[in-house]
């Protein structure tokens, strides 16, 4: 999805989708198309997408973690545009500070306790043979080939 079709949509909604509020998203929209600027000014190639658009991208490969290939298809771009233009986005963002967690020692020194619940998703039932069944897995058998 675009960020054109996007604009109107409301404040829940927009954050539901993209997964940060839409201050944030504009935020970070300013900074990239600072970057963006700079980036041109020294030569850099003319993007394919809106500076919206390619924070768009980036923020479906974190929030939804779908591959590049599926964003390709609905930036109408190659998969390897699509890695480069959320590597970008990545390294912009980390680079200007604005949006970057506190460290692990800032975190230990501070009088604030933080409650965190861990959830493991990955766990799933693994189905196994119930004991004194004929038809589980067999071993090898020593006369086949």
């Amino acid at each position: 999805m675009k960020y054109e079709k996007m604009r109107d949509y409301s404040k829940e909604k927009f954050r539901r989708i993209t997964g940060v509020k839409r201050s944030t998203f504009k935020k970070m929209a300013e900074i990239l198309a600072v970057a963006e600027t700079q980036r041109r000014a020294k030569g850099g190639p003319r993007p394919m997408l809106t500076v919206e658009n390619m924070l768009l991208a980036a923020l479906e490969y974190w929030r939804e973690y779908r591959t590049y290939a599926h964003i390709a298809v609905g930036f109408e771009l190659s998969e390897s545009q699509i890695f480069r233009i959320v590597k970008w986005v990545e390294n912009v963002l980390i680079k200007d500070g604005t949006f970057s967690l506190p460290g692990k020692k800032t975190l230990l020194k501070s009088n604030i306790e933080y409650e965190v619940v861990q959830i493991d998703a990955t766990e799933s039932p693994v189905e196994r043979p119930k004991r004194g069944r004929k038809n589980g897995i067999q071993g090898r058998k020593s006369d086949t080939p």
